[in-house]
């Protein structure tokens, strides 16, 4: 399986993933990142936050952006380099999250794609950030 080449990226290009927050994500997520925070976990723990309901970790909306890149843009191959993540509305069971990365540099020299990184539920952006990933160049 194989992804986009450095040769085949253009600035603006972009991709697109959604996906819908279930009960059994949160839970799995909590299970494999050890984060059991109760925010996430309780309901009645969760009324008592500013969210009054339980909320998604904000590194599941993290891990959505990885896999549009891993899967799409540019898809197999590509390394993650860096990630910075603006956490800006909480995700809550059962919101429709809408990934988008779109490309805004290209470094052919290192072979290294930026990429704006957005997640929005409902149209309205929940995280902001921006990715390095390393492309694969084509054989010689």
């Amino acid at each position: 399986m194989s992804g986009l080449f450095l040769e085949d990226l253009s600035v603006g290009q972009s991709a697109e993933l959604t996906r819908t927050v279930a009960e059994a994500d949160v839970v799995a997520f909590a299970d494999v990142s050890g984060d059991h925070n109760p925010v996430h976990l309780d309901e009645a723990f969760a009324a008592t936050t500013p969210f009054k309901t339980r909320i998604a970790h904000g590194m599941l909306s993290g891990a959505y952006i990885s896999a549009l890149i891993a899967g799409k843009l540019p898809g197999p191959g590509a390394i993650y380099l860096s990630q910075n993540l603006v956490f800006k509305r909480p995700v809550k069971l059962g919101d429709e999250v809408t990934v988008t990365v779109t490309i805004t540099a290209i470094d052919e020299a290192k072979a290294r794609v930026t990429l704006a990184t957005v997640c929005t539920v409902g149209g309205k952006t929940v995280v902001d950030g921006e990715a390095v990933i390393m492309a694969s160049r084509k054989a010689a």
